[in-house]
């Protein structure tokens, strides 16, 4: 009877570690130093003067900044990965905040600081949307281990130059990547509602992908208050963890 016993126990040990190992093991649960790697792309082509560019990262700083997207970042125990890079032509992409671990919120004012203070490198670029989803996943590769990613793609204009979106997701490790969009419409509303049909069928990627609509760049802020509010709460991540779980 003593040599079953011990063998069960032997057994059940070994059975304890080997659920243990897999636990450790799986993406996103115990490796996972972050729940969500945030990644900003912000337009910065011909089409985007430098009134509208002010505005634009004006509105950057102002959203994460906002009381209710402060909440939103530190609403669990987990932290965020941010970083935020500018994009127009093909060869045209600048990093204006490399991969920060917003952990404190003087990390977060840190950061929107970094933003405030930066300048734009290029004025007079065409629209290469597809290079710029190509920078954002190589960017990734490089990023902190977090329990998701996600790119947000901001733009006035559709894809111009060079391959578009959708090209750009299958030639780039883009997978488990969510890819949501900013769209920014011209003051003459009108002559932009393509863009919008565009942005649906061409950059949104991956689970629970969304657009948030600016009405011009002078409501950019209130946009991107909304999107991050959007993103960083635990709920969306909870919707997108179950779906991934209903996958397996």
């Amino acid at each position: 009877m003593k040599m079953i016993w011990r063998d069960r126990s032997r057994e059940r040990a070994l059975s304890g570690a080997a659920l243990f190992a897999m636990f450790i093991a799986l993406p996103g649960i115990a490796d996972a130093d972050c729940r969500l790697a945030l990644l900003l792309a912000l337009d910065v082509s011909s089409s985007v003067d430098p009134e509208e560019d002010t505005l634009q990262r004006g509105g950057v700083v102002a959203a994460l900044t906002a009381p209710e997207v402060v909440a939103a970042f530190f609403a669990t125990d987990q932290p965020v990965a941010l970083a935020v890079y500018e994009w127009s032509g093909r060869y045209q992409q600048d990093v204006l905040l490399d991969w920060t671990t917003i952990d404190s919120r003087r990390a977060l004012v840190v950061a929107a600081e970094t933003i405030a203070g930066s300048t734009r490198k290029h004025a007079d670029y065409p629209t290469a949307m597809g290079y710029a989803l190509g920078y954002g996943a190589r960017m990734f590769e490089r990023a902190p281990q977090c329990t998701r990613q996600t790119l947000d793609m901001a733009g006035d204009g559709q894809n111009n130059e060079g391959f578009g979106p959708q090209q750009a997701y299958r030639a780039f490790p883009f997978e488990g990547v969510t890819v949501n969009g900013l769209v920014v419409n011209a003051a003459d509303f009108e002559g932009e509602l393509g863009l919008i049909p565009f942005y649906h069928a061409e950059v949104l990627h991956g689970p629970g992908a969304f657009i948030e609509i600016a009405n011009g760049f002078a409501d950019y802020e209130r946009a991107m208050r909304r999107k991050l509010e959007r993103e960083l709460s635990p709920a969306m991540i909870g919707q997108f963890e179950a779906r991934q779980g209903s996958q397996g």
